[in-house]
């Protein structure tokens, strides 16, 4: 079954999503499509949108589905990864080393990656990208224990 993977931005990183998504998309030609469904939730530009607006919108479309996955983008990355860590159902992590993504992935079982535009270069982000969606939960009963502390 494919993994659905929602991607939101607000102004700040809309530019650098837009490329994500083209990342995404270019995953697919190569005969991923049927690993992953990719849906935009901010598929426009709007000059003065905040990131917890963006955040909520993200948060509320992974609330059903366990296995989605997230990335969401705002200027440093941080702002949105904060407001969404307010989400009992998400664990987000600021991408910005591919061993902190990887980490992230393999122990806390991370589901939504925050990224920043204005410091990230667009290979970077798309190395992180790919390394979060690569990283599989290591669901050792530690990992497992400490992630029910948390929920």
């Amino acid at each position: 079954m494919p993994q659905q993977i929602y991607l939101v931005s607000d102004h700040a990183g809309f530019d650098l999503k837009k490329n994500i998504l083209e990342y995404l998309k270019s995953l697919e030609s190569f005969g991923n499509s049927d690993s992953y469904i990719i849906s935009d939730l901010t598929p426009t530009f709007l000059k003065n949108d905040d990131y917890p607006d963006k955040a909520r919108v993200l948060a509320l479309a992974m609330e059903d589905d366990d296995e989605a996955i997230g990335i969401a983008l705002c200027g440093s990355g941080v702002g949105i990864n904060i407001a969404l860590n307010r989400y009992k159902h998400v664990r987000a992590i600021l991408g910005d080393a591919i061993e902190t993504v990887q980490l992230s992935r393999a122990d806390n079982n991370t589901n939504v990656l925050c990224l920043g535009e204005r410091v990230l270069e667009k290979e970077e982000a798309c190395k992180l990208v790919k390394t979060f969606l690569e990283t599989k939960f290591n669901s050792e009963e530690r990992h497992l224990r400490r992630i029910q502390k948390i929920s």
